[in-house]
């Protein structure tokens, strides 16, 4: 497996998005006992791998459907305010204390890797427009 397959990988994504956010609610919560700690821990690392899948699934939907201008921004900006939507909900319903600290990272990340994410994904499927407009 070379390196450019890895990270499209989506089980590694998904992998990757549980782990690290799902600790970091860990640490969000950590004044609220082990329990609560856990629990809010697991909800997000559950969350954050299914977002991690649906973020780059409906992004990778939307890209095509929309004109390059758009394409880059729209995706990503619904995506995300669906995130946004799902981790208060299921924080909410779930106890989690710290719900503003628990999201706040979560939610930057996902900002920063399905913008970026977007903008790769349109120069790889358009190398010719991308170099074109680099030169103009």
């Amino acid at each position: 497996m070379n390196i450019q397959s890895l990270t499209a990988s989506t089980p590694l994504h998904v992998a990757v998005g549980f782990l690290a956010m799902g600790g970091w609610a860990v640490f969000a919560n950590a004044g609220h006992g082990i329990h609560t700690m856990l629990l809010a821990g697991f909800v997000q690392g559950l969350i954050s791998g299914a977002l991690t899948f649906g973020l780059k699934y409906s992004v990778d939907w939307m890209r095509p459907r929309l004109s390059r201008g758009p394409g880059y921004w729209v995706p990503p900006l619904v995506a995300i305010c669906g995130s946004a939507l799902l981790l208060v909900a299921a924080h909410w319903l779930s106890g989690t204390p710290e719900i503003a600290m628990t999201i706040t990272v979560p939610l930057g990340v996902s900002l920063s890797y399905i913008f970026t994410y977007n903008i790769l994904r349109q120069h790889r499927e358009n190398p010719r427009i991308s170099t074109k407009e680099a030169h103009d």
